[in-house]
């Protein structure tokens, strides 16, 4: 039987760990050749011999690289290109949480990378791997923005603001490229049990990071975080023939919490 993504190629920023990397797995899983892009050498390895022990015969390209800067974007698209002559799908996923602070007392350095990452990190994939995409006549894109992309969050306005900003781009960009085979969707996680949600519950209770995160979780109608895996499905999806009619939208992936708030 034909996997729904046999012979594609993948291109994953933040693709080292947490939802990068379970959506590269999960990719590789269903026929894709990857690309995974990171700030550090050494987790790159770790991720792609991760994948590879789920996936045997996965093709997995690392690229170090850093998505806040338009000269390293350039280098991974086009080093992905290289290897694999064209980019199918782009999960445009790099991104930190920053601090848990209110804007009188918060890092305004820490304030602008997380912005520089979350935000312009999104914009200059957009802008190379688009260029890359309307020459193939052909591409399909999702963005990681975040339930607080679409409400506030108390004391993290960094990183509302940031995640904001891309779900306003990836409705921009559905509606530009829409017309030229260039699918762009975004999904809206909550909380994931990835590195950076249990980073925050260390930021919220460095005595007891469980017990935020249990209380945190009886407050779902799951009564549970999610799992990457279950992200990466979905990721799937909009990467699939089976959501060709899907463009622009925010995919909300939270257990139902955002509903109640």
């Amino acid at each position: 039987m034909t996997k729904i993504h046999e012979g594609k190629i993948a291109l994953i920023t933040g693709g080292n760990s947490g939802l990068g990397l379970a959506t590269a797995t999960t990719l590789a899983k269903e026929g894709a050749k990857i690309a995974i892009v990171g700030r550090k050498e050494d987790s790159l390895q770790k991720a792609k011999e991760n994948i590879i022990s789920n996936v045997p015969k996965a093709e997995v390209l690392i690229i170090k690289a850093d998505v806040s800067s338009e000269k390293d974007t350039k280098k991974y698209v086009d080093a992905t290109v290289k290897e694999y002559s064209r980019i199918d799908y782009f999960f445009n996923n790099a991104g930190i949480e920053g601090l848990q602070e209110p804007i009188t007392k918060y890092d305004m350095d820490v304030y602008r990378s997380v912005i520089d990452i979350n935000l312009m990190g999104v914009v200059y994939g957009l802008k190379y791997v688009i260029e890359v995409m309307e020459k193939q006549a052909k591409g399909t894109i999702v963005n990681t923005s975040s339930v607080g992309g679409l409400r506030g969050v108390v004391n993290q306005s960094a990183y509302v603001a940031s995640k904001h900003g891309v779900a306003g781009i990836t409705k921009n960009m559905a509606s530009e490229y829409a017309d030229k085979n260039i699918r762009v969707n975004a999904i809206c996680p909550g909380a994931i049990k990835t590195p950076m949600v249990e980073q925050a519950f260390k930021m919220m209770n460095p005595e007891n990071p469980e017990q935020a995160e249990r209380e945190f979780a009886a407050n779902n109608p799951t009564k549970r975080l999610g799992v990457p895996e279950e992200v990466a499905d979905v990721v799937s999806f909009l990467f699939s023939e089976k959501s060709r009619y899907i463009v622009g939208q925010m995919i909300v992936i939270d257990g139902g919490q955002s509903n109640q708030y």
